[in-house]
């Protein structure tokens, strides 16, 4: 089974060498590696072309402007020739060498599942040897669709099929088309998931959704957008209701 692995780009020369090296690192080898890049000018595309023939005709790229990371992403996914597509985001890095052996070994063992997903570590932006906090995906349930939750993004891997039948990343939605994803993904279709108890990528903290208040009034905003759009049976309130998980668990830790 060949798997496609993007990763949308812009100006990523700082953490692109970790994030490249993991993929070359992994023991499966069936991948394609796709970078989409939005027109970096800081030496991104030197990075990539100076890995380029150690992936020996396994990596693509395009580098153009784009309309931002989801559109990028949507790039990477129709140029995809794989049966299953993933996201590794430019600033992370796989957990383990055996990754994708895993999520390989889950779609061969279980054919009627359309997508697995598992957890990420959070590490310090500097000092990438320092655990910030762990996401985990284990108790996600379709319900929780209703609440704003869904599993971590950079660990979710899709049938190619999904995206092609459903929709790709809705860029009306600059910070949470993912969630949007798993609204028509989950709620709206019900797709077959099966979640695996494994570190998938260790991120850097800092990203587009992790930080400031105004990104969490645009994250609130875009969620009420989605769960309207989809009828799901949600509203402010039950959205707000995830940030009390959170505080309940940072008072646990």
């Amino acid at each position: 089974m060949k798997i496609s692995l993007i990763t949308a780009t812009f100006n990523s020369s700082k953490t692109l060498r970790d994030t490249m090296q993991s993929v070359l690192g992994q023991t499966y080898k069936d991948v394609e590696y796709i970078i989409v890049d939005g027109g970096s000018d800081d030496g991104t595309m030197e990075i990539v072309k100076e890995f380029e023939p150690r992936f020996e005709g396994r990596l693509r790229w395009v580098s153009e402007r784009d309309r931002g990371i989801y559109d990028a992403m949507n790039k990477g996914i129709r140029m995809a020739t794989g049966d299953v597509v993933g996201i590794l985001n430019s600033d992370d890095f796989f957990a383990a060498d055996d990754i994708l052996e895993k999520v390989n070994a889950e779609f061969e063992t279980y054919d009627d599942i359309d997508g697995v997903y598992g957890d990420v570590i959070y590490v310090d932006n500097k000092d990438v040897t320092k655990i910030v906090r762990r996401y985990s995906s284990a108790k996600f349930t379709r319900k929780k669709i209703i609440y704003g939750m869904m599993p971590a993004h950079p660990s979710f891997y899709a049938k190619k099929s999904c995206f092609e039948k459903y929709g790709y990343y809705n860029i009306d939605y600059k910070i949470t088309a993912d969630y949007d994803m798993f609204v028509r993904f989950v709620w709206v279709e019900d797709i077959a998931m099966k979640y695996i108890p494994v570190d998938f990528v260790v991120m850097r903290t800092g990203g587009a959704s992790s930080s400031g208040m105004m990104t969490h009034k645009t994250i609130m905003r875009e969620h009420i957008a989605s769960v309207r759009a989809h009828g799901v049976p949600s509203n402010f309130f039950l959205q707000s209701l995830r940030y009390f998980g959170k505080i309940i668990d940072l008072i646990k830790k």
